[in-house]
C-alpha cells in the first residue's frame, strides 16, 4: 500500500490565492508575463531570492503582488483589502474552534 500524495499546497489559503490569481489571468485581467514580472519584483524587494518551499512567506508576497495589481487597475483599493482582511480576522476570532469561518453580510 502506498502512502497518499503530499498536498500540493501547505495551507488552504495558498491554494485559494493561487486559484484566484489563475482565474483572474484566464479572464483577461492581466497577462501571465505581467504577473510573473510583478511577482518577481515583489520577491526581490523582500529579499526572498533563496529557494522557497511555497510556504507563508512566498504566498504573503504573492498576496501583496495581487493586491497591488488590483489596486492599480481600480478593482480593489488598499483600503478595501485592509477592510476585508480585518473582517476575516474578526470572523475568525469569533468562530468556535473547528467551525467554518463565515463573514457576516
Amino acid at each position: 500500500m502506498t502512502a497518499p500524495p503530499e498536498p500540493v499546497f501547505a495551507e488552504p489559503w495558498h491554494a485559494q490565492l493561487f486559484a484566484l490569481t489563475v482565474h483572474l489571468n484566464e479572464t483577461g485581467r492581466f497577462t501571465w508575463a505581467d504577473w510573473a514580472s510583478r511577482f518577481g519584483a515583489t520577491l526581490a524587494r523582500h529579499g526572498l531570492s533563496r529557494e522557497l518551499d511555497g510556504g507563508d512567506d512566498y504566498f504573503a508576497a504573492w498576496l501583496e503582488t495581487l493586491e497591488t495589481l488590483l489596486a492599480e487597475d481600480g478593482t480593489a483599493t488598499a483600503a478595501d483589502a485592509a477592510a476585508l482582511r480585518e473582517a476575516w480576522r474578526a470572523a475568525y476570532l469569533a468562530t468556535p474552534h473547528g467551525a467554518p469561518v463565515k463573514l457576516s453580510e
